[in-house]
């Protein structure tokens, strides 16, 4: 067995997974992040480990690969609340688990912290506040470097109980969706932005708004607002030059949704096992064969979705109900976006010219990857009555103490 110590770049989930399984397997590994800790450049987000991707419910995945899904706080969902563009609230539903809501951040109930015990338990070292060079790095497990889209949210206390919202509105998130977690008495109010807009927070406040009005038993008592940057590309190879690239290091993300987790400790468990098998080209090919399909259509599906509008997203979640109706399953419509058939590989060629940019990357590779659109006339619009007030009361915390983890204009 190698005494060679494996350097991995990114202690976020890709890294970390890729960690756990290398030191489990008796090999020596030093993990590197510029962060202070695992999940630092998070604030307490929620997000969704979805299970319409692949066949598998993926906490079974995880455990086949020697994870450990009960090391982090998870909570399961069966069923949300879908909001038409016309305020129009229906349910869909599965008699399966469709998705769980996971907390990013560096609390210990936090995944990213999860994976971050794993790791050391299995024997890995972690050093926090290093900055290394790449080239000294076998696995590229960084964040993203550019922005495609960007979500901003504020976290709140409510007596609510558990809830998920999701929302098609083509005004209060340009091009895709709002939603409003609550878990254990935390809520989170966020919109996407996947169109580049000028005072962007305007959103965040209309779509508090919004929820107020939808769900008036919320009782928000904000805490902080939080937000994010996504970058959406297809690289031309997951394997170069001796280095394997995982998560949103290799592009591995929801072009759809926007969720990424499953990919990316999905891929850093390809890298690990290819390297314990002797290393190569297997990697890449793994990844073209279990994950790439399901990203280039949804790559295909954000085309189509930054074209429709609300009349579009209103047949969309029209649709949903009634296959729901005929199946008794309501996360088989979710399965079906992400299926490579024949119309989306038709589509794909399209795809590519419309929605993606063949650019030059510093290591060496070239990639396809989705800019950051401009606003389009429709989004030009004002802050109703309510809104304004939101953003008043806002300021009003954020004077006494309310923290921002992301700039409240930031379009870029």
């Amino acid at each position: 067995m190698s005494d060679e110590v494996i350097h991995i770049l990114g202690a976020g989930l890709s890294g970390l997974a890729a960690a756990t399984i290398l030191a489990k397997a008796g090999r020596n590994v030093t993990v590197h992040d510029i962060r202070k800790d695992s999940g630092a450049r998070f604030d307490g987000d929620f997000q969704g480990l979805e299970n319409w991707t692949q066949s598998s419910d993926f906490f079974d995945e995880m455990r086949e690969w020697g994870l450990d899904p009960d090391g982090f706080r998870s909570t399961d969902f069966k069923q949300m609340d879908l909001a038409h563009p016309d305020d129009t609230i229906t349910i869909p539903q599965s008699p399966r688990l469709a998705f769980r809501i996971v907390e990013r951040g560096t609390d210990e109930h936090c995944i990213d912290q999860g994976f971050k015990r794993m790791a050391i338990k299995a024997g890995a070292e972690i050093r926090y506040g290093s900055k290394v060079d790449p080239e000294t790095c076998t696995i590229i497990a960084a964040g993203p470097k550019k922005t495609s889209a960007v979500a901003f949210g504020e976290v709140f206390r409510t007596s609510h109980p558990d809830h998920v919202t999701f929302q098609l509105n083509d005004k209060l998130a340009p091009g895709a969706y709002s939603y409003l977690i609550v878990i254990q008495g935390i809520g989170l109010i966020c919109t996407c932005l996947w169109r580049k807009q000028k005072q962007s927070n305007r959103y965040l406040n209309e779509t508090i708004a919004w929820y107020e009005r939808m769900y008036p038993d919320l009782d928000r008592e904000p805490i902080k607002r939080v937000g994010g940057m996504g970058d959406f590309s297809l690289p031309n190879s997951y394997y170069h030059d001796g280095k394997y690239y995982v998560g949103e290091a290799g592009g591995l993300q929801d072009f759809m949704w926007g969720f990424g987790m499953r990919y990316a400790i999905t891929s850093g468990v390809h890298a690990a096992q290819t390297i314990l098998n002797g290393g190569g080209q297997e990697y890449d090919a793994r990844i073209r064969s279990t994950l790439l399909p399901s990203i280039r259509t949804s790559a295909t599906n954000r085309l189509l979705m930054n074209r429709i509008g609300d009349r579009g997203f209103k047949r969309v979640a029209t649709y949903w109900m009634k296959n729901q109706e005929k199946t008794g399953d309501g996360l088989l419509f979710m399965e079906r976006l992400y299926k490579p058939g024949l119309f989306r590989r038709m589509l794909w060629p399209i795809t590519k010219q419309l929605l993606l940019r063949k650019v030059q990357l510093t290591d060496g590779r070239t990639a396809r990857r989705m800019p950051f659109r401009k606003a389009l006339k429709r989004d030009e619009w004002e802050m109703s009555v309510r809104a304004n007030e939101i953003a008043e009361e806002w300021k009003s915390i954020r004077s006494s103490g309310g923290r921002v983890s992301f700039g409240e204009n930031d379009t870029a």
